[in-house]
């Protein structure tokens, strides 16, 4: 996510800090490379214009060039303007006295509407809302029996009167289902559309003007660039939308739509998607956003899904454990389904502040690494993972032919193993852990 415009201003502020006193002509090759790097990163470029402006005028007004400490300064000047031309604050949703509340999702054709319908309904779920999913694209094929299907996954109720009965009639008889039923909150998956079909944009008219939706809110493929500011702008003038849900964001190396759009509509981003599984749905912090462009890591959204699925009882044995060195690789395996349950590690790492580091070496995370030892290590027999001691030739031979891999990768894995515990045992007592490949071994 971000990673183009990321490691562009990483780079540019890498050059500020090396400079220890900084005058004009510094500040003023700066933020032309601020706004080339936010021009390649596909930011309107009446936004950058206005970002730049911004951002020059609070340097002066804060005399930076007088400064004991300029370069940080600048950086918390543009992560605040970062911010701001996020949205500033999270937008959260607010309940209706009298439910269900109900959110209508619109949309161009493919931009993940359907999905997305089922990633909210799953964060609602999560909430403790009782939720009802209403598949209203009667134009689509299969796409009824999609929304089933990601129903029966979430375990999530949902209403459909088939293909042949009007989008208008399902919403209106859907929401008096939810009324009737008690229900917290309804969710309208709505047919995919052309910003220019009129004829479609009026039966979303039609819709709205039939059960009056607390939020109508616009999915957008962020990999769409500037076009998804374009397709928001369209959507708002014609429909009227009160906010989006950006899909594909772990997708999008650039980030010039979520950069734009607050911008340009006056709309804020309510939701954005950071991958393909149903608990990938998370509220859009402009702060946090900006904090990982810049390098500083995510630590309060990592707590949050550590929280989710790590048993704080079961760390803090495996904790007590590591200081005594003794893991096993039981243990070692549970951590490791653990961290899967969070992301693809390497979102989990970008949250990680100070890696940033790694990644302008050109080292990422090898995602096969995980899959590997977990195929090892459930190959082993029960008394195999709690005393790895006992693995001598044969044993290993036996391990390797039943996970799919060569005796050298399960050596390797006893031998990484092996020195993680000396190497937390060892910087534990002095209350730090060192980044690198020897502590991650499955940095490529």
């Amino acid at each position: 996510m971000f990673d183009l415009l990321s490691s562009r201003l990483n780079e540019t502020f890498r050059k500020l800090r090396s400079r220890g006193f900084i005058n004009e002509k510094d500040i003023d090759e700066t933020l032309r490379e601020i706004r080339l790097a936010l021009l390649e990163a596909d930011v309107n470029f009446k936004v950058v214009k206005d970002f730049i402006s911004n951002i020059r005028g609070k340097i002066e007004k804060t005399e930076i060039t007088k400064s004991l400490t300029p370069s940080q300064q600048i950086i918390k000047i543009v992560h605040d303007e970062l911010v701001e031309l996020l949205g500033n604050t999270p937008q959260k949703v607010s309940y209706s006295s009298k439910p269900p509340t109900i959110f209508m999702l619109v949309g161009l054709q493919g931009s993940g509407k359907t999905s997305t319908a089922a990633k909210l309904a799953y964060f609602l779920k999560k909430q403790n809302k009782k939720t009802l999913l209403i598949a209203a694209d009667i134009y689509r094929p299969a796409a009824i029996d999609q929304l089933k299907t990601l129903c029966e996954e979430i375990s999530v109720p949902f209403f459909s009167l088939g293909p042949k009965t009007s989008p208008v009639e399902i919403a209106r008889k859907g929401v008096s289902e939810a009324s009737s039923g008690f229900y917290d909150a309804v969710i309208l998956d709505t047919a995919g559309r052309l910003h220019i079909d009129k004829e479609m944009l009026d039966e979303l008219l039609r819709i709205k003007q039939e059960v009056h939706p607390h939020y109508i809110l616009l999915v957008v493929d962020a990999m769409t660039g500037q076009d998804a500011v374009n397709i928001a702008s369209s959507f708002n003038e014609q429909v009227g939308i009160d906010g989006l849900i950006m899909t594909k964001l772990d997708g999008d190396a650039r980030g010039g739509a979520a950069l734009s759009v607050k911008s340009i509509t006056g709309k804020p981003i309510y939701f954005a998607s950071f991958g393909e599984k149903s608990n990938s749905l998370q509220i859009f912090y402009p702060d946090r956003i900006a904090s990982r462009i810049l390098g500083f890591g995510d630590v309060l959204t990592l707590v949050e899904k550590a929280e989710e699925v790590i048993d704080l009882e079961k760390a803090k044995q495996i904790e007590d454990k590591l200081k005594k060195q003794e893991l096993t690789l039981e243990d070692f395996l549970s951590q490791i389904e653990d961290l899967r349950k969070m992301g693809p590690v390497n979102q989990i790492f970008e949250m990680l502040p100070g890696l940033d580091k790694l990644k302008s070496n050109d080292t990422r995370v090898d995602e096969k690494y995980f899959v590997r030892t977990q195929a090892i290590i459930q190959s082993m027999t029960p008394e195999e993972r709690k005393n790895s001691n006992i693995l001598n030739g044969n044993r290993r031979a036996r391990i390797a032919q039943g996970s799919g891999v060569t005796i050298q990768d399960v050596n390797q894995l006893l031998k990484q193993f092996e020195q993680m515990r000396k190497i937390v045992k060892q910087f534990g007592k002095i209350n730090r852990v060192p980044f690198g490949k020897k502590f991650f071994p499955f940095m490529k």
